[in-house]
């Protein structure tokens, strides 16, 4: 993956990094919920935020000097759909999120080379602590993660665990579900987890129309 020039700014304090996936966190959400999140299931940033401050403060007496915490979000912007995203770009950057924002032109518009971009800058600067991704499934991070891992760059993946078994199972890496984060969502997920059925049963919801099909003939 090719390097492109970085216009984000330096770092010179020690550093723990948070990158968060917005396009494929709401698409992870989105499958738990069968539906668009409603306000009540969109995550809270300002508990976030506090996690990320106590980690970086546990992180920093570990090592015996002072860790910043950095907390970054990466999104898309479809096509007329600024004024939309605004809002809450504003209340990202209100809270202490710095917000790298790339228009959606086509299906190569993802933040992932982006997101790695960031990641291997602060690496560069010598500044990264500790690293910690925030994406549903992040299986396109693996390889790069496991480069800092072994390099001695604690690696911690936020996400669902219906959709991150290769970072639930792996041998170093820390897991956390965001649910289990404090005050992140307002209301319970309606999580069905196979392995755990009711014993009535219950309804899984599909993840999109039917109607959907005829687009695709």
């Amino acid at each position: 993956m090719s390097r492109h020039e970085y216009t984000g700014v330096p770092q010179t304090d020690p550093t723990l990094l948070l990158v968060w996936d917005a396009p494929n966190l709401d698409m992870g959400l989105g499958s738990i919920l069968g539906a668009r999140p409603t306000a009540a299931h969109r995550p809270r940033f300002d508990a976030i935020g506090r996690w990320l401050v106590e980690r970086s403060i546990e992180v920093s007496n570990d090592a015996g000097r002072t860790v910043e915490p950095e907390a970054t979000v990466f999104t898309n912007i479809a096509p007329g759909g600024a004024e939309i995203v605004r809002p809450w770009v504003e209340a990202l950057r209100n809270v202490g999120f710095a917000v790298f924002a790339k228009p959606k032109i086509d299906e190569d518009s993802d933040v992932d080379p982006d997101m790695l971009e960031h990641i291997r800058r602060r690496h560069d600067e010598g500044v990264l602590e500790g690293v910690v991704v925030a994406s549903a499934d992040g299986q396109n991070f693996q390889d790069e993660l496991e480069a800092l891992d072994d390099a001695g760059i604690p690696v911690t993946i936020i996400g669902f665990r219906e959709h991150a078994a290769w970072a639930v199972n792996h041998e170093t890496f820390e897991f956390i579900d965001l649910e289990d984060i404090d005050g992140v969502f307002r209301e319970p997920l309606p999580r069905i987890d196979l392995d755990t059925l009711p014993d009535e049963g219950a309804w899984l919801q599909p993840f999109r129309s039917l109607m959907a099909l005829l687009k695709e003939r």
